[in-house]
């Protein structure tokens, strides 16, 4: 008859050295096996898991948030990350990734450039910080207050932030407030809506900026240097034909390393940003910019206590731009006043 674990035996047991190795060699085959229970007479492989199936909680799209990171999931599938810590340059969000491979379509650190993450927000020079490198915190940075979960619904995940723009013995040139709607119009299609409010605190002057401002870093297997393919909704492609012209729309797409399927990554933007005069700083390494600070031709002013708002939609898409319809989507997101309130079948 077996014991329980809270019986004891009622004498001592004498061991010698080849019941210790066997019982050395249980130990290492149950480890192979399942969990391992510790009983009155050494260890023994538990029969039963935790789950034998996913947990209900699992389905849909669901959130979490700890200690300045939000985790958003599609059937317990990670979609995006906010990572916003109070040790980093600047919150970012990734990874973000692919809906047909699983895996990331952005990356947190390749050569060249090393500091730039995912999809974030910074600038430098700026007012005589530097909120874009990964130099010396002192030199500039975009603190986060801590991101806050707001609505979360069966088709959508909000998070909320505020950040303030700091450096070492001066003052703070910007605060900005931050709005991220995590959406699943379909099974290929994911997206996020970005709204974001910079109010200055100090008068800004921007003379050229070539780092800044909403940028986006991708995987290297998408780029261009690697066999990926950078294009923008005018059709034009490779970094050449893209770099310095406005677009509705930029991004990557290529067959992916490991899984040998398509799919890509594309930021819209809105044609209220900066008056509807805004050119694309691009990359074939990877990196792509809506930002006209690189190509001003007057410096670029922002009075103490304006704002400028902002907004942009990231989509992470199965198959080509032109397979995922990212014009069409474009144009019902620009019909939604910046929101992506369409829903596709499949």
């Amino acid at each position: 008859m077996s014991r329980s674990e809270s019986q004891a035996p009622k004498s001592p047991r004498r061991f010698s050295r080849r019941g210790l190795l066997r019982g050395a060699a249980v130990g290492v085959a149950a480890s192979t096996v399942g969990p391992l229970r510790i009983g009155a007479f050494g260890p023994s492989v538990a029969l039963a898991t935790d789950f034998e199936q996913s947990p209900a909680e699992a389905v849909g799209l669901t959130a979490y948030e700890r200690e300045g990171q939000v985790f958003i999931r599609w059937n317990n599938s990670l979609v995006v990350s906010y990572r916003a810590h109070a040790s980093l340059k600047y919150p970012y969000l990734s990874p973000l990734v692919g809906p047909a491979s699983g895996i990331p379509l952005t990356t947190e650190s390749s050569l060249p450039y090393p500091h730039h993450r995912g999809v974030w927000l910074g600038c430098e020079p700026l007012n005589g910080g530097d909120y874009w490198s990964d130099g010396p915190l002192d030199q500039g940075q975009i603190l986060s207050a801590g991101p806050k979960l707001g609505t979360v619904s069966d088709t959508s995940v909000v998070i909320d932030d505020q950040c303030e723009w700091i450096r070492k013995e001066a003052s703070s040139p910007l605060v900005d407030r931050r709005k991220f709607t995590v959406r699943i119009p379909s099974e290929r299609i994911r997206a996020i809506d970005v709204e974001i409010d910079l109010t200055a605190r100090e008068d800004i002057r921007i003379e050229s900026a070539k780092h800044s401002l909403f940028a986006l870093r991708v995987a290297a297997d998408i780029s261009p240097l690697e066999g990926g393919v950078l294009l923008n909704s005018n059709g034009d492609s490779g970094a050449e034909a893209t770099f310095g012209r406005p677009a509705a729309w930029c991004g990557y797409h290529g067959s992916r390393r490991f899984s040998k399927v398509v799919e890509g990554i594309a930021v819209f933007n809105h044609p209220d940003n900066f008056d509807g005069d805004c050119p694309w700083f691009t990359r074939d390494y990877g990196h792509l910019s809506p930002s006209p600070f690189n190509f001003l031709k007057q410096p670029w002013t922002l009075e103490n206590g304006n704002t400028l708002a902002l907004k942009y939609c990231v989509v992470m898409h199965a198959g080509t731009p032109r397979e995922a319809n990212l014009d069409k989507l474009y144009q019902e997101w620009v019909n939604g006043n910046g929101r992506f309130i369409a829903v596709q079948s499949g």
